[in-house]
């Protein structure tokens, strides 16, 4: 009995380091896939540098580009690490359940032996026959025969345990095996990374030391930029409040002539209805949005933290707000959308279901599109072909034209990104899925 307590005490330890084993597997997974991710996100980052490098000269495209290389390096060895660790606990907990399923496996044995010295004194016929006669009353016979019974089916049954722990043992070494040389894989893998990053950290600081060395042409390019900017981000400001101005006094318009029906199908004179033909703004009875605008709205809203980008690979490289210059020092700028650098060659997609509303260039500035989502709208800006028009019905995804490359600076490719709401900006950033 104290033997088969102390086997229960060890299925229930080890049903419990399972248990342990598998959220853990779990975790080990969930960094492999994030490993994956942040992979694919520096192999992006990995091409534009390789854009760069057709131009000998420092820049503030290629500063930026290798920033981003190098959070993402960061980010990867910090994922690598936490793997490593997570597969360190994951070998010792294995190594564990094999030292519990082999002295399991020895109690067992064991117990098994025991079985069999005792069945070897009552092997013969003529024993078990003796065993059961010379009971002293029937119901003890009855009980000897069942206990022969039982005793035969439980050493069969040791017997199967036995098997199912060396089994168990065995899977244990397999995967002990197998962890072991995924960790040796990793840790070569984190080795190679530090490299890279020691070198990409070198890289960067000479880079920046060139440019420090270059602040009059930098505040020059910025005053550029900035005028440029400014003159972009007025016209958007300009065709939004015009865009809204519009549809307010059609609005309106239609809310006069539907107070005019329903005056005329009630019997009223023209002139005694004059007072409820009053426009709708001031009297407050008009809606700002139709219902199908409404509901698009409410969609988009509620899809704040989850739209898709609008370009398919790249990276934030100018975030909203006020935000200090990469190099010049007590200098900052003032974004009013967010910058999204991508490879040569990269297109700009709709990040929701909306008409355009607008398409238009800026000297200097390239092209623009404007998407409407009810009262929200996102604007494009930057490209050079563009494959929608005015009025048109874009879906989620769908392209809208091609981002501009400067070949002028380091093969620079950026969409410029904003999303409004009715006249207020908001920062993209927090729309977009992470």
């Amino acid at each position: 009995m104290r033997l088969q307590k102390k086997i229960r005490i060890l299925v229930l330890i080890l049903g419990t380091m399972v248990l342990q084993f598998n959220l853990q597997a779990q975790s080990v997974k969930e960094l492999q896939n994030q490993r994956k991710q942040t992979l694919q996100k520096l192999e992006t980052t990995n091409k534009m540098l390789n854009e760069t490098k057709k131009s000998q000269r420092s820049s503030l495209n290629k500063l930026n580009i290798l920033n981003k290389n190098i959070k993402e390096r960061k980010v990867l060895i910090k994922n690598i690490s936490s793997e490593i660790s997570l597969m360190d606990s994951e070998m010792q907990r294995l190594a564990q359940e094999k030292r519990l399923l082999e002295n399991r496996l020895q109690s067992l044995k064991s117990e098994y032996v025991k079985l069999v010295q005792e069945a070897h004194i009552k092997r013969s016929m003529y024993a078990k026959i003796m065993f059961v006669l010379s009971a002293k009353t029937f119901d003890q016979s009855y009980r000897r025969v069942r206990y022969l019974q039982e005793f035969s089916d439980y050493r069969k049954k040791q017997v199967l345990e036995i098997q199912k722990v060396e089994a168990q043992i065995a899977e244990k070494n397999d995967s002990l095996n197998k962890n072991k040389s995924n960790k040796v894989s990793v840790v070569k893998q984190k080795e190679t990374e530090t490299q890279k990053l020691s070198k990409n950290e070198q890289q960067e600081k000479a880079l920046l030391t060139d440019l420090q060395k270059k602040e009059k042409k930098l505040r020059d390019d910025l005053k550029v930029q900035q005028k440029k900017a400014n003159q972009l981000n007025n016209k958007i400001e300009q065709i939004i409040a015009a865009e809204i101005r519009r549809a307010e006094i059609k609005r309106q318009a239609d809310e006069r002539k539907r107070l005019a029906r329903e005056n005329k199908s009630r019997g009223t004179s023209t002139r005694g209805s004059s007072k409820s033909t009053t426009t709708p703004s001031s009297s407050g009875s008009v809606s700002r949005l139709t219902k199908e605008e409404t509901l698009l709205s409410g969609d988009f809203q509620r899809n704040q933290g989850r739209l898709p980008w609008p370009t398919t690979n790249g990276f934030v490289s100018g975030h909203f707000g006020i935000q200090q210059h990469p190099v010049l020092k007590y200098v900052t700028t003032n974004n009013k959308g967010i910058y999204i650098k991508a490879p040569i060659g990269s297109t700009a997609r709709c990040v929701f279901e909306g008409v355009v509303t607008q398409c238009f260039s800026i000297p200097g500035s390239n092209n623009a599109v404007i998407v409407q989502h009810g009262n929200f709208r996102t604007v494009y800006a930057n490209l050079t072909n563009i494959y929608v028009h005015e009025g048109e019905k874009l879906s989620a995804k769908q392209t809208i034209g091609v981002i501009y490359t400067d070949s002028e600076h380091d093969n620079k490719t950026e969409l410029y990104f904003q999303v409004w709401k009715d006249r207020n900006l908001l920062n993209p950033e927090s729309w977009l899925a992470k």
